[in-house]
């Protein structure tokens, strides 16, 4: 796909990686045909040469469902789909507060959606599948609160599953790592570990991380996207960093960034319901193999894409891993 593809392409973007197309925000709460407050954080996928958005939507309720959006070029000429949307299940207390920011990995012949209920307890990760986008299988409770920022891998490693998850932890000062579970069959898990740990004083990535889209492999091993929270005088600051894994045992972090590579720049994400996030749920490969399509919620208010080159992404992070 060329930088032009579906359109221009803005030249005051990041100077690292990214390039936000000039079109963003590419799907605003107008263009809902119900009304709600802000469309965000959406999971992608590929499907029948279209590009599938699961867009979390927040009402004016204040509690959130999901919704498909959909697009030819993954740019242009969405499609909002009120008659496939995944609601939450408020007669359970894992949903009872909405369901949130889900996770689209490709296991076979299925999509599994991993998502954050909102129970009485707090955040939790949960587990649903599909084949279409239109009907839904809930597959249960993956992890319990505090839990949430989690996506499954789209392989086996040996006989089991890996998932990245982000507990928080109350102490030492409400750190939240990114962590690395297994299970055998998508049920029990257990074997966990601390993949990324937040780092600590001035870093951009003290205090608070978590995973974005679900790891991509690569040539080079699994790439993953991730936010790191810094909190500033004037409030919570989102930025994105990468990292890199072993491709055949994700337990080895083969790289992390030094700086991070993507920010709040523009003013559809500085200012909204939550200003200075950007906060991406979800990716793709365009058909050249390298081009990568990034959605991201901005401001906790509408849905944007920028794009990158994996293979610049993978010399950048050589060069750039601490």
């Amino acid at each position: 796909m060329s930088d032009n593809a579906g359109g221009p392409l803005s030249s005051s973007s990041s100077p690292e990686l990214f390039r936000r197309y000039q079109g963003n925000p590419i799907l605003r709460p107008t263009d809902w045909p119900y009304t709600v407050n802000a469309v965000f954080n959406p999971g992608v996928a590929r499907l029948d040469k279209e590009t599938i958005l699961l867009v979390r939507v927040e009402d004016r309720t204040g509690l959130s469902h999901l919704c498909v959006a959909y697009s030819e070029d993954g740019l242009t000429g969405w499609t909002v789909d009120p008659d496939r949307r995944f609601l939450p299940d408020i007669d359970t207390d894992a949903e009872r507060f909405g369901v949130e920011d889900p996770r689209v990995t490709l296991c076979g012949d299925e999509y599994m959606i991993v998502y954050t209920g909102y129970s009485s307890a707090g955040p939790l990760v949960c587990l649903a599948s599909t084949r279409d986008f239109v009907s839904f299988e809930r597959r249960g409770v993956l992890m319990s609160p505090e839990d949430k920022d989690a996506a499954l891998f789209p392989t086996r490693f040996g006989d089991r599953w890996a998932l990245i998850h982000r507990p928080v932890a109350t102490e030492p000062r409400h750190m939240a790592h990114i962590w690395l579970s297994w299970s055998p069959d998508l049920r029990h898990w257990g074997d966990p570990t601390i993949l990324l740990a937040a780092r600590e004083g001035a870093w951009w990535d003290a205090h608070k991380v978590g995973l974005c889209p679900p790891p991509l492999l690569t040539d080079a091993g699994w790439l993953l996207l991730y936010h790191g929270v810094r909190v500033t005088a004037a409030g919570s600051l989102y930025r994105l960093g990468l990292a890199l894994l072993d491709a055949d045992d994700p337990t080895k972090v083969l790289a992390r960034s030094s700086e991070w590579i993507f920010g709040p720049h523009e003013p559809y994400e500085r200012s909204g319901d939550v200003s200075d996030v950007v906060f991406p749920c979800g990716w793709v490969v365009a058909e050249d193999g390298d081009t990568l399509l990034i959605y991201y919620g901005a401001a906790d208010t509408s849905v944007c894409v920028a794009t990158a080159s994996v293979s610049a992404i993978l010399t950048w992070l050589e060069r750039h891993s601490s």
